[in-house]
């Protein structure tokens, strides 16, 4: 593994944009009064390549608007009036017990603030934990069946040279792999990808400081132990969540009790067949990480949550008989000293990583280029 990894590792390129602090990151990289409407004027193909990774190519079209086929309407049609109320009624049921799975463990009960902004039931110990995590666990793995994920494909990809036959190398690779991973790093398709990461491993997600208080989901997410921002913001309170973010991550490396942070370095979702820049705030800790990839493979609807409404989305979703999953599940990352000592090095050689073995394109664009090509997809200029 060390010299497989060995090899992936490279000396980033010095233009990459999308390395610079958080609040460069959500200022827009194009005019809105001259590249939007310049973007707008292209041809289609040429919008569509220049922003290949968020472009949907299913049979529903750009922005789920497409003229759909005739036999398309009629399984839609027939889905309305079948399965979608009954996913309905078993998923709002799924959500409301776990709602109050969640009341009934936190009562009496007081949250742990690390800031003012900041409160979670993720700390607590003993039977309450235990309950709520196991619950979690399965009634999240319940909902993505309900949707139509009735089986997902794993697979735990061991690298080429991370084979332990050999014995003289066994208790080696034993002690540098003993360490405990801080987080788990993913690339980010859909909001799908809360669900799967809940079913699989119950980590602890970054989230804005509103889900908080979305009726039934805000305590679900203090039991999770969401960190909450303010992601519109631009004053230095993103320091102060990088540094929960790094001190969850710290512990979850020392106490196997503590929740992972679940982490989408991207900044955004993409269709799925690119991954984007990472940002260096998932890596800030230096700690080992877990990269998994997700993939969403479709005939008729993509699962990718791009150019389209939520509402839509979610509507074509519940019509869908079936939606399929793809999980590569790749072995701990170790950062080497060199790259303890250069995060934009760390963070690149996991994306390099994760590219190759989940067989996906390496893109420079990431969020400002995505508000541009929605801007224009929408014909209206791009807000700052």
């Amino acid at each position: 593994m060390a010299s497989e990894l060995h090899q992936l590792r490279f000396d980033p390129p010095q233009s990459n944009a999308s390395d610079e602090s958080s609040a460069q990151d959500d200022r827009p990289l194009l005019n809105p009064d001259s590249d939007a409407v310049a973007v707008a004027d292209d041809d289609s193909d040429d919008l569509h390549q220049k922003y290949a990774p968020f472009v949907r190519r299913d049979v529903y079209g750009t922005m789920g608007r497409g003229e759909l086929p005739w036999m398309e309407k009629v399984l839609l049609a027939i889905a309305l009036v079948t399965i979608v109320p009954i996913r309905v009624v078993i998923g709002m049921s799924l959500l409301f017990l776990y709602y109050m799975i969640c009341r009934v463990c936190t009562f009496f009960h007081d949250p742990n603030r690390e800031t003012d902004e900041q409160e979670d039931y993720a700390h607590m110990v003993g039977w309450r934990r235990s309950v709520i995590v196991c619950t979690g666990r399965f009634l999240s793995r319940a909902m993505l069946f309900v949707l139509g994920f009735y089986w997902i494909s794993e697979v735990y990809r061991i690298l080429p040279n991370e084979d332990k036959s050999t014995n003289e190398n066994e208790g080696q690779e034993k002690s540098q792999e003993s360490e405990r991973p801080g987080a788990i790093i993913s690339n980010h398709v859909s909001y799908l990808d809360i669900l799967y990461h809940m079913s699989s491993s119950f980590p602890s997600f970054v989230a804005k400081r509103s889900v908080a208080n979305i009726p039934l989901v805000g305590i679900i997410s203090k039991c999770l132990g969401c960190v909450y921002v303010q992601r519109e913001s631009k004053t230095s309170d993103s320091k102060g969540v990088s540094g929960v973010v790094s001190e969850r991550i710290r512990e979850a490396v020392k106490n196997s009790s503590a929740p992972m942070m679940m982490l989408f370095p991207e900044g955004t979702t993409t269709n799925g067949e690119f991954l984007l820049p990472f940002k260096t705030g998932a890596f800030l800790s230096r700690a080992p990480v877990l990269p998994l990839i997700l993939r969403y493979p479709y005939q008729r609807f993509s699962l990718a949550w791009e150019s389209i409404t939520g509402g839509r989305h979610f509507l074509l979703l519940l019509c869908q008989f079936v939606n399929h999953m793809e999980v590569i599940r790749l072995p701990v990352y170790v950062p080497s000293p060199e790259e303890k000592n250069d995060l934009k090095l760390y963070a690149n050689n996991v994306r390099r990583l994760m590219a190759k073995e989940g067989n996906m394109m390496l893109s420079d664009i990431g969020l400002a280029e995505k508000r541009v090509y929605l801007a224009a997809l929408n014909g209206t200029p791009q807000q700052c």
